[in-house]
């Protein structure tokens, strides 16, 4: 099994939940595009528990906290496409940057990205006033471009109208709805992946 986790945005939780399902299910772990330091792949390192879960290599590592396109062109880099090539792995979960419209270069997004490798993909919908409009943006780009969908994750204060309205116009299975934790660290992460491996069998 192989999934792409993206979001509705930047912050959205998307290392945490990745984390999270690593650590339920298995999961090698790589993001092909770190914009700034300390990695999500160090983060993760910290945050699982399971040994056998194995980290690729940034495909590209850049330093400034920016969209990828403007890091990569602060360090004199073009960002290829083509130079994106999967871990050769059963089990992988790939985390992106930002949400699917950033850009990686002048042309291309994180959602060209997606189909370039051809992976499902987990949405993160993280709360809060306005997320309904970009979850529901999020939601009407996938099904434009005919991008598989696993299902989505709630992430924050419980706010069940915005959940509800989210949830019937997707049409996806909710996988989680992952509430604020008071501490994160590797015993709060293999809690909730046991919470979500009793949720769901498998993904």
């Amino acid at each position: 099994m192989k999934y792409f986790v993206t979001a509705i945005g930047t912050d959205s939780g998307k290392t945490l939940i990745s984390a999270i399902l690593a650590e339920a299910f298995g999961m090698d772990y790589w993001k092909p595009i770190q914009a700034g330091a300390p990695g999500d792949t160090e983060t993760i390192r910290n945050l699982v528990s399971t040994s056998s879960i194995q980290f690729h290599p940034e495909r590209y590592f850049l330093k400034m906290p920016a969209s990828p396109h403007d890091a990569a062109r602060a360090e004199g880099i073009e960002i290829d496409l083509e130079d994106f090539k999967l871990p050769n792995t059963e089990n992988l979960l790939v985390e992106g940057a930002g949400g699917l419209l950033v850009p990686i270069n002048d042309e291309v997004t994180m959602l060209d990205l997606v189909k370039h490798l051809g992976l499902p993909v987990i949405v993160v919908s993280n709360l809060y006033l306005g997320s309904i409009n970009h979850s529901l943006l999020t939601v009407e780009e996938l099904k434009r471009h005919e991008v598989p969908v696993r299902g989505i994750i709630f992430n924050g204060e419980v706010n069940k109208e915005s959940e509800r309205i989210i949830e019937k116009k997707s049409g996806w299975e909710v996988l989680m709805r992952l509430r604020p934790q008071r501490r994160v660290d590797r015993e709060t992460v293999k809690q909730l992946a046991g919470e979500l491996r009793n949720n769901i069998d498998q993904l």
